[in-house]
């Protein structure tokens, strides 16, 4: 009977929108209570009511089974329609091909490709990454209830507020900057490795990487005690230091991080890595097996369906350091910003070099309105401001929509709306 039931529910919905409810996540990191936009999107999404004191870190937007959407009911004041939500997974299964369309369901399958989220940071993530499809797949079997799925995990920041992030090495040069003007990382590693890398020359990539790999894995498996010493050091000579020069971007950074971290050999770790500093509207994208950490804003944030991390530093929870150090790839050099392309007036596309998802950035003006074009393929909505319509529905801040393939979408305002929306690469089709 409720198979039927379920199944009735499906049947006639494929070519409409349907208002999805999403799941949030209160991890400590997140800001707390309404200072964080995460909270003040699930107030409006689902209902609810923010605690004050509780922290909302991240608010989740797709079909993964660690935080499903599940599909709102026709009328919200039915308690009984409440207690008998379908979640969007399951929806989709009910007809795979006409929400995802042919060639994304014959990619992937009867889920979709991309997780959609929104994260608030009032505290530093861990330095982590996220592995490729084959290492996934080896975890996940190996250790299913750290590595929840085989998949990997390739993601794209789009920052909401100023955003700070630690992503990828530094380049070579900086490296043995680095060498010469924080000593204790040479106490830590030993003067061998150092001595390596400063005859390394520009053009030797290959050997740039194998020295790299050598410093960080030495850095990563030091003892606890011989962190804890080099910490101390670190944070007397940077004190000292502050009283008689401007300290650098970075050590101030480190600073700010050892009150969150004490003792944490992500401090020194974070020297290795690029301090990256986003404005509004500015993205990054991250591959598989590349070091990253965020630090701190708001920032919309897609990436392929997956929750697998491996961890390493800035983190009370469980880190594999063999793992992490010999999965990264090692390149070295700034990653490339991304300041969106102009589609129309209103709205910015962010394609990352993966199939699998792509973000649009729309800011609609009061009394202006803007199409999006059919295509074989499903998206998300998300409304961050403002009210207006999206193809009728009327929506406002909190409301998110999910979009079978071949639908049309137009968006009007008469008061101003800032909406996102995430969906397959163009690129793929």
């Amino acid at each position: 009977m409720e198979a039927n039931h379920r199944s009735a529910a499906v049947a006639g919905q494929e070519g409409r929108l349907l208002r999805l409810r999403c799941s949030v996540k209160s991890y400590e990191w997140g800001r707390i209570g309404r200072e964080s936009s995460v909270a003040r999107l699930y107030e409006r999404n689902c209902k609810a009511e923010a605690e004050d004191g509780k922290p909302y870190a991240e608010f989740w937007m797709g079909t993964h089974d660690s935080g499903p959407s599940y599909v709102a009911p026709e009328t919200a004041t039915a308690a009984a329609a409440e207690k008998e939500l379908l979640s969007l997974k399951d929806f989709i299964e009910k007809n795979p091909r006409a929400f995802l369309g042919d060639k994304v369901y014959d990619r992937w399958g009867p889920n979709l490709p991309f997780l959609f989220k929104v994260l608030s940071i009032a505290k530093a993530l861990s330095i982590q990454a996220h592995p490729n499809k084959e290492l996934a797949t080896i975890l996940h079997k190996a250790q299913p209830n750290v590595y929840k799925d085989p998949n990997h995990k390739p993601e794209m920041a789009l920052a909401l507020t100023e955003f700070e992030a630690l992503c990828g090495f530094i380049s070579l040069e900086e490296l043995k900057s680095v060498v010469h003007n924080v000593p204790e990382i040479v106490e830590v590693v030993g003067t061998k490795y150092v001595d390596e890398l400063l005859c390394v020359h520009e053009e030797d990539v290959k050997k740039a990487k194998e020295v790299l790999q050598l410093i960080f894995t030495q850095l990563m498996a030091a003892s606890k005690d011989v962190i804890a010493q080099a910490l101390s050091r670190l944070i007397s000579r940077l004190s000292i230091k502050n009283e008689a020069r401007e300290l650098t971007d970075k050590e101030h950074l480190v600073l700010r991080l050892e009150k969150q971290y004490p003792a944490d050999i992500g401090l020194l770790a974070a020297f290795l890595l690029n301090y990256i500093q986003l404005k509004p509207g500015q993205a990054l994208y991250l591959g598989a097996d590349e070091p990253h950490a965020y630090i701190y804003g708001e920032c919309i944030e897609c990436m392929a369906t997956s929750d697998n991390v491996v961890r390493a530093g800035l983190t009370p929870k469980s880190r594999d350091v063999q793992t992490l150090c010999s999965m990264l790839t090692y390149k070295q050099g700034l990653p490339e910003i991304l300041d969106g392309v102009a589609l129309n007036p209103y709205v910015h596309r962010y394609p990352p070099p993966f199939d699998e998802f792509e973000v649009d950035r729309c800011i609609l003006p009061q009394g202006s309105s803007v199409g999006f074009p059919s295509v074989p393929g499903p998206a998300i909505y998300l409304v961050i401001g403002g009210q207006g319509t999206i193809s009728e529905e009327l929506v406002a801040e909190g409301d998110v929509l999910f979009s079978p393939a071949n639908t049309e979408i137009t968006v009007t305002t008469t008061s101003g709306l800032s909406l996102y929306r995430a969906g397959v690469n163009s690129k793929f089709f």
